[in-house]
């Protein structure tokens, strides 16, 4: 493959991604809100410090971050078996409840798109979703 076709590629893919976060539907948790408690959902409870790194903001911006969910309900803090001056943060039911329905919106209007393509359309999208899922993991 050339490189002006994975250029090409790179951008039909950043333009995908950019009308999907456009036109998502609208929540009460930001993104990165959201992003956090997938974070705590998929990989269990957390340092903030490993929060702040994922997500790709400081440390003090995930401080607050955590203050707000926890002011929520969304997260809890339980202590550090490791480090007793630590806390861990953990998602809790009502935050998985609420990312959940989030989740199910998100894929509510991805599927009324998907529901759109013709037959051959749909055909190439759903044999392309192995290499989608690797590019995902690589992430």
């Amino acid at each position: 493959m050339e490189q002006q076709e994975i250029d090409g590629a790179a951008h039909i893919l950043r333009e995908f991604v950019l009308a999907m976060v456009r036109t998502s539907p609208q929540s009460a948790l930001s993104r990165t809100a959201a992003g956090t408690l997938s974070v705590l959902d998929r990989l269990g409870p957390q340092p903030i410090t490993t929060l702040a790194d994922i997500e790709a903001i400081t440390q003090p911006a995930m401080t607050g971050l955590v203050q707000r969910l926890e002011s929520t309900g969304f997260i809890t803090r339980q202590p550090d078996p490791l480090d007793g001056r630590a806390a861990l943060i953990a998602i809790t039911d009502d935050g998985h409840t609420t990312l959940t329905e989030r989740r199910r919106k998100h894929e509510d209007a991805i599927a009324s798109r998907v529901a759109q393509l013709g037959p051959e359309q749909l055909s190439v999208l759903l044999a392309a979703l192995p290499v989608i899922t690797t590019l995902t993991e690589i992430c």
